[in-house]
């Protein structure tokens, strides 16, 4: 998941900047959203591992 934000913010920055820039900020906000939610992702609980 951070080898993709990682390629999102380069692409967005070094690419697709010159073709459009509302591509590039969204590129970027998908980017800055994708950390947190596999954070929440790994920290869920499942309740098969109780133990």
């Amino acid at each position: 998941m951070m080898g993709t934000c990682l390629t999102l913010f380069v692409l967005a920055g070094a690419v697709v900047r010159m073709f459009s820039t509302t591509a590039a900020i969204v590129m970027v906000v998908v980017a800055l959203v994708i950390p947190p939610f596999a954070v929440i992702v790994a920290n869920r609980r499942d309740d098969d591992r109780d133990g």
